[in-house]
């Protein structure tokens, strides 16, 4: 068994196109998992890491693909990512187990939209990053800039270890800045690393940049900081180490450059993982939601997180992160959400698509176990006392498309279908129209629900009927409401009574409700029923039945009947209150709002920003970079329908967007 201190368990994330499958290939074939490099539009078999249909149809990532390698003495069990922000619930929960990530930005971009949400998920998780500038052979390319966006848009401290030899096409490798030498990629694939003197006229930059990266590393080490001061050589060993203790305690991002298309610079990336990253036994321990600690030892009692489904043809694949513990094949476990045993069949590690059989898993491990029927987020013990891993941020969808099965013969298909995705994607939902009945599916983004009809389509053979995309509005209230309802109901043998009276104010959270009862005014047996009546409420508003969020409900107090009460008299009293009080608190609608970054030509800046004002869009800002500008801007969902369509259109085809929820907002495009 490895040493526990050689594992890395760590995810590739990014923004949309930055090359990140393309940089998990080309670490498949440096560590020797793969023996041929596949690219993700270049035709043949398609990189590794997008086996499904539709990714290689897409040419883009949909869902996150485990994979383990070996380079030298460690481990790297490899996770990579989407970078569609349709499909962030696949960062977030690989994020949720990971021990380190890999942020991925593009040379000439730098940081988008999405690497801000990514950079958001990590800080939630507190999970420690190294960052790779890719495509540094690219036109444009400046991973100064880069740089100096990640300190400015990031708030991260990022700091060079490397300096580039030359850029754009006369980029020919980089200088290790630790070191002081030079590294080149050559070999049909770049996969012989070769180092040289630093040429002389990069030497003057380079001892320049290591000046200014010993300068940052000084304030995290004394040592350093004295031999600074008397003018000794710093030792590569002392730098090495302090950059993986400021690594660790994220007080600082190492940033490191190459091409991955162009097979230049991800063996240095791999000895960064090994040197930088931590392994499962220098994270912070891990706390449960009854704040009890988990250390990575196999030998204490199992503790295990179920963090990713997939429903296929034999079963269940259920995708589980180890913390503590040793899981066996055969063995019984507890799922703590149910209380109930659970017979582990077989194990395996997962490399895309691919399974690989093991008799036994242990604390630091990322395993998928096969036939197990559980939920996303459950957690597996080995016994008493059953404890809870906290649960993972998830966020809610934000557009509706109506669905109906064009036979008869369909509809049983398409049931299966939808529960199937409900059970693996949390940010899929399924509702049932009351007016119509028609089916609804919710979800991230029209790219997230066109893949899962495409899914329907192929994988069920269910033929369908798709309807126009909708919005997903929400209510809410804008003062503060009182409410004193009584529930009086006497129609022969046991009547119906219940009685709560408190009040309701706007919040930030979606919901929060607070019992102030005292005196037993209301009997404790009934208050978890008034809170479901409070919930139940909130789900229909009472201007356009969307759901209602943002409600503080303080429950205050009550009376009740020594007979005539009772959970369900309680439950329904509180539904009618919260309806009254709603209707009394200034209710209003609210409306998703995306931030929309366009990349476009310089020439059509002015067009593109004319109409995203004319779709009631605010302007955040602009940059301008060699030949073309990103402009940000924040935008009604309703009025981005087609915008792919409409853009083209502005811009000759040659300007591209990103869109992603930012915030729910008060309506202005309905009444």
């Amino acid at each position: 068994m490895i040493p526990r201190k050689r594992i890395r368990n760590i995810g590739i994330s990014a923004h949309i196109d930055s090359g990140k499958t393309t940089l998990s290939e080309r670490i498949l074939f440096y560590t020797g998992r793969i023996h041929a490099i596949e690219e993700v539009r270049g035709g043949g078999k398609g990189a590794t890491m997008d086996f499904m249909p539709e990714e290689k149809l897409h040419g883009i990532t949909i869902t996150s693909a485990a994979t383990t390698c070996q380079w030298h003495d460690t481990q790297i069990n490899l996770i990579d990512t989407p970078g569609h922000v349709d499909f962030t619930i696949e960062v977030e929960r690989a994020l949720r187990v990971l021990d380190g990530a890999v942020m991925v930005l593009c040379a000439v971009a730098g940081v988008q939209s999405q690497s801000i949400t990514v950079d958001r998920q990590m800080k939630r998780y507190r999970v420690p990053r190294l960052a790779f500038i890719n495509k540094m052979d690219r036109m444009g390319a400046n991973p100064f800039r880069v740089v100096q966006a990640m300190r400015d848009r990031l708030q991260l401290n990022a700091v060079l270890l490397q300096y580039p030899i030359g850029s754009e096409d006369q980029f020919q490798g980089v200088i290790d800045l630790v070191e002081m030498n030079a590294h080149y990629f050559e070999g049909e694939n770049g996969e012989n690393v070769v180092k040289k003197p630093i040429p002389k006229a990069f030497e003057y930059e380079a001892q320049q940049a290591r000046d200014k990266l010993l300068d940052t590393l000084s304030l995290f080490s004394e040592p350093m900081t004295e031999m600074l001061l008397e003018g000794e050589e710093i030792p590569s060993a002392l730098i090495w180490q302090t950059i993986r203790q400021a690594t660790l305690s994220l007080e600082l991002t190492p940033v490191l450059l190459g091409s991955a298309f162009k097979n230049k610079g991800v063996q240095n990336l791999l000895d960064a993982i090994a040197l930088y990253l931590p392994s499962p036994v220098d994270r912070e321990v891990v706390k449960t939601a009854e704040s009890v600690s988990l250390y990575p030892n196999p030998d204490n009692p199992l503790v295990a997180l179920a963090f990713k489904l997939t429903v296929e043809s034999f079963g269940q694949l259920t995708y589980t992160r180890i913390y503590s513990g040793t899981l066996k094949q055969g063995d019984t476990v507890y799922n703590s959400r149910t209380g109930q045993r659970v017979q582990i069949g077989r194990l395996v590690k997962m490399h895309a698509n691919k399974r690989e059989e093991v008799k036994v898993a242990v604390a630091g491990d990322i395993v998928a176990l096969l036939g197990v029927d559980c939920a996303s987020g459950d957690t597996f013990c080995s016994g008493e006392p059953l404890v809870s891993l906290e649960k993972m941020f998830v966020p809610e969808p934000v557009i509706t498309l109506a669905i109906t099965p064009k036979k008869q013969e369909d509809g049983d298909r398409l049931s299966k279908a939808l529960h199937c995705f409900q059970r693996e994607d949390p940010t899929f939902r399924v509702s049932i129209d009351p007016e119509s009945g028609a089916t609804l599916i919710s979800g991230m983004g029209e790219l997230h629900l066109e893949i899962y009809v495409e899914r329907i389509q192929r994988e069920y053979n269910a033929e369908v009927y798709v309807g126009t995309p909708a919005v997903a509005y929400r209510e809410t209230i804008g003062q503060r409401a009182t409410f004193d309802y009584r529930l009086k109901k006497q129609s022969g043998g046991p009547g119906q009574y219940a009685h709560v009276s408190g009040w309701i104010e706007p919040t930030d959270e979606p919901f929060v409700f607070e019992n102030r009862v005292v005196g037993g005014a209301i009997p404790k047996e009934y208050i978890p029923a008034c809170e479901k009546g409070f919930r139940e409420a909130l789900q229909s508003g009472v201007l356009e039945g969307y759901p209602v969020t943002g409600v503080k409900v303080v429950l205050e107090g009550g009376s009740y009947h020594p007979i005539d009460s009772s959970e369900m008299a309680f439950r329904s009293g509180s539904h009618q209150a919260l309806e009254g009080a709603i209707a009394k608190a200034k209710p209003h609608i609210l409306e998703p709002i995306m931030l929309v970054e366009v990349e476009t030509p310089n020439e059509f800046m002015g067009r593109v920003q004319g109409d995203l004002s004319s779709r009631l869009g605010l302007l955040l800002g602009s940059e301008t970079m060699q030949g073309y500008t990103v402009i940000r801007a924040e935008v009604p969902l309703v009025k981005m329908f087609g915008y792919s369509t409409d853009l083209r259109s502005l811009t000759s085809g040659m300007a591209t967007f990103t869109m992603e929820f930012a915030c729910y907002r008060q309506a202005m495009t309905v009444k």
